[in-house]
């Protein structure tokens, strides 16, 4: 089915023009899929004060009545599932499966701030000084920017805009310049649920299409007092220090480096499924997918060699197939970067099993690949370097300390995993001699968080978090209000100041 047709599936208006200046791509085999006018510097501005004035408005709506509205884009979502999801298989090349677990993450999170909406406590501190309250409130911050990235070009902005809107602000949406028809969906979705709601202003939410050069335009401007960016460590060392430039606040979900240790007490089936989705589910493209292995060394051949197999059984192809496990990299710049770390273990010494261009006759103008396992053994102890596709290096280890000492001396904290049935590994694993990164598992993979708790890592990854817990924080501004309700003044800390 066409983009246009599931714009029609939608009912949003089709959004491309013939000579529009955007090209979009499809990886799955390099067709056109449309063309969209791109947003200027001028129209970045515009929309900024729109958001403002929607949020000078919906910050007085209740937070109940605005829970209202991702009950009613939640039921949307629920109602187009099978469509979103073609839409995000056709843009970024996931497998039918993978693209309906995203559309499930929105409807996950919106549930999620239907219920928050009664729950955006505050505190009753007791005071010492008679007769005063002390009280902690949270409120309303502003228009949040949310820059998000194409390898989850849906879920990761929903996280943003349902909580950023539950929470009392509006929103302003810059996504990747390679998946404008995902966010296209989504926002308009999102925009007929405003418009059905009679307490929602104008301008609540607002999309802009451009490249990089829009977003730093809209980082730098003063009246966004939220940034949350999704990208590269390069890229989010650039915004951090843009709006900490101007007291801005920013939410970086940045790189992730991530590994899982196999201990020779580890159950290795269970181990070989969690290796596998993490290293090779979505071609590689994912930021919590596993990059690095940690392996006993009593276990290691066995397990390299049980990997070997698995990976030759991979079924690589068009990810609108119903058997289709690994889709394509999203575009030649990712396939070359893949070939070129490749060729870096290669020289080295390193054997690597897999990592080639497939499916060529089929689909010359796409970049579908083998994922590669590189084992290191004897030649490399670690790997610092984030290739983001689906390489994966693999490394053995004698005494776990060590190799939880070489997980954590990356640059990189994002997720992380240890397959153990040893609870005093698995204990040590999660103490605070163990992993440093803001995820981290026992006896499951890397990849597949739930929206349960807060998302986000350390150290380059950039510290932020996203999705559940108490993540809503970030979002509004902190009140401590103190009330007297004495005829009298005293002062904090004992402090006499009589006139």
């Amino acid at each position: 089915m066409s983009m246009q047709a599931l714009f029609e599936n939608l009912q949003i208006s089709w959004p491309a023009e013939r000579e529009a200046a955007l090209q979009v791509t499809s990886p799955i085999d390099g067709q056109l899929l449309g063309s969209l006018r791109t947003h200027s510097n001028a129209d970045a501005n515009q929309a900024v004060t729109n958001a403002h004035a929607a949020f000078v408005a919906w910050r007085s709506i209740p937070a109940p009545q605005r829970g209202a509205l991702l009950y009613a884009f939640a039921q949307r979502l629920r109602n187009h599932k099978q469509t979103l999801a073609q839409v995000i298989t056709l843009e970024c090349g996931k497998i039918t499966a993978e693209a309906e677990g995203e559309v499930q993450e929105m409807i996950d999170i919106c549930d999620f701030a239907v219920g928050l909406s009664r729950q955006l406590y505050g505190l009753t501190i007791a005071s010492e000084r008679p007769d005063h309250a002390l009280r902690e409130i949270w409120q309303p911050l502003g228009p949040t920017l949310v820059i998000s990235a194409f390898n989850f070009p849906m879920a990761v902005w929903s996280w943003n805009a349902a909580l950023t809107l539950v929470c009392g602000n509006s929103l302003v949406w810059k996504p990747s310049e390679l998946t404008p028809f995902c966010a296209l969906a989504c926002h308009g979705l999102l925009q007929q649920c405003i418009n059905e709601m009679d307490t929602a202003p104008a301008g609540l939410s607002q999309l802009l299409i451009g490249d990089c050069t829009l977003g730093e335009h809209l980082v730098q401007h003063k009246h966004v007092p939220l940034v949350s960016a999704t990208g590269s460590c390069r890229m989010g060392q650039a915004v951090g220090a843009q709006v900490a430039s101007r007291f801005g606040r920013s939410i970086l979900e940045l790189g992730g480096n991530n590994a899982i240790i196999v201990t020779e007490k580890a159950e290795l089936d269970l181990a070989l499924r969690g290796l596998v989705f993490g290293a090779a589910g979505t071609a590689g493209q994912r930021c919590t997918t596993t990059r690095r292995l940690f392996m006993h060394h009593s276990i290691a051949d066995k397990l390299i060699a049980r990997l070997q197999e698995v990976y030759g059984q991979l079924r690589i192809g068009d990810p609108r197939q119903q058997d289709t496990l690994v889709g394509p990299l999203i575009h030649n710049d990712a396939y070359q970067n893949m070939q070129r770390a490749l060729l870096k273990a290669r020289e080295a010494g390193c054997h690597i099993v897999g990592g080639e261009r497939c499916c060529t006759e089929e689909y010359p103008q796409a970049y579908y690949v083998r994922p590669a396992l590189v084992d290191t053994r004897g030649i490399w102890e670690n790997h610092a370097h984030e290739v983001f596709a689906p390489v994966l290096y693999c490394f053995d280890y004698e005494d776990l300390e060590d190799a939880i000492a070489r997980q954590n001396a990356v640059p990189q904290g994002l997720s992380s995993a240890i397959f153990t049935r040893d609870i005093t590994e698995a204990e040590l694993f999660l103490s605070a001699r163990g992993s440093d990164c803001g995820i981290a598992n026992v006896n499951l993979g890397t990849s597949g968080a739930e929206i349960g708790g807060a998302f986000g890592g350390e150290k380059h990854t950039g510290g932020g978090r996203e999705s559940d817990s108490d993540a809503w924080k970030s979002y509004m501004r902190r009140m401590t209000a103190t009330i007297n309700y004495s005829s009298q003044l005293p002062l904090a800390q004992g402090i006499d100041f009589s006139v």
